[in-house]
């Protein structure tokens, strides 16, 4: 597998806090391609093997990061592991599938990538374009998504709190950018935090602990519901205070953010997971510097205290010329 690493910024920090290179996951959701030619398609990719645990569950093992999961993404379906026992029973799952496949997509999770692999997504992407998958535009109730979850760079109560400010601060940015379609912002999904939780964590004062960290974000955000859902994050930190208000069994802990905002356009030409990782490296870029993150959060607590803040600039337009000043590109 080759790709281009020339749409792929990489992040200030390369490599975790034990030295390691960092890791990033890819969840990329869409249509209008039968489970059979996407695992198969997945493993040609990665030089894999397609193992089928049911009939809407399948894993591409032999990629050296690790299994990558091809599924639909439906409770009642991927649960059912063996085949309907008579003709009626075979029928009906048919007519229940038949109407999940119109708005519930099917999904790759990949393994934990190193970050230097990324281009190779772009690469399996214009290879499910040209088989005709459809992604977030491919029709009226297609809400799908592009799902990155980077590795931290260490799991520090500061380094944690510097990326949440960071993400606060400019995620009307981030969003305008993404262009998130209709469908989605209309969902549950991705929805913003709470303006009391942002205020809270904006001051530039905010310095908590991680017990404190976590006991603020589950105060105002018991919910995987968040367009950077930071749940697998906590839970890996500490489970049993994350279990007792979120005991939600699809979180996992893992070391990474949870950043779930971008549609997945696959049937866009030129479409590449290289638009939002650009954007993310931005975040990223800004929560590594401190002072500068400080400055950035004391003027976006002026923007909310100011009374007539609608009549003035956008805080996008803001943001626009304060990345230019500080993070030219």
């Amino acid at each position: 597998m080759t790709a281009s690493n020339e749409l792929f910024p990489m992040p200030p920090a390369m490599h975790t806090d034990k030295g390691d290179i960092r890791h990033v996951g890819v969840e990329l959701e869409m249509s209008d391609i039968d489970i059979d030619t996407l695992s198969r398609l997945v493993a040609d990719h990665v030089g894999g093997t397609v193992e089928k645990r049911s009939r809407y569950v399948h894993t591409v093992t032999g990629d050296t990061a690790g299994d990558w999961e091809v599924e639909l993404d439906f409770a009642y379906l991927k649960n059912k592991t063996e085949a309907p026992a008579d003709e009626l029973a075979e029928l009906a799952e048919d007519i229940v599938r038949f109407g999940a496949e119109q708005i519930v997509p099917l999904e790759i999770v990949s393994p934990p990538l190193p970050v230097d692999r990324l281009p190779e997504v772009n690469e399996l992407i214009r290879k499910l374009r040209e088989v005709g998958a459809s992604g977030t535009g491919g029709g009226l109730s297609y809400a799908f998504g592009l799902h990155l979850n980077p590795e931290l760079p260490a799991t520090d109560a500061a380094t944690i709190t510097r990326h949440l400010q960071a993400f606060l601060c400019l995620y009307e940015w981030l969003k305008k950018r993404a262009r998130v379609d209709l469908t989605r912002r209309l969902t549950a999904y991705i929805a913003a935090y709470p303006a009391d939780y942002v205020r809270l964590v904006v001051d530039p004062a905010y310095t908590p602990d991680i017990p404190d960290l976590i006991d603020d974000y589950l105060a105002f955000n018991p919910s995987r519901n968040r367009a950077l859902d930071m749940l697998p994050l906590f839970a890996h930190l500490d489970e049993k205070r994350v279990r007792a208000k979120v005991p939600d069994k699809r979180v996992k802990g893992r070391p990474t953010f949870h950043y779930r905002l971008p549609n997945c356009e696959i049937d866009r030409p030129g479409w590449g997971i290289h638009e939002s990782w650009t954007d993310w490296v931005m975040l990223e870029r800004v929560a590594a510097e401190p002072e500068k993150l400080a400055a950035l959060c004391g003027l976006y607590q002026r923007y909310l205290d100011e009374p007539f803040a609608v009549f003035n600039d956008s805080w996008t337009e803001r943001v626009d010329r304060w990345l230019s000043e500080n993070f030219p590109r």
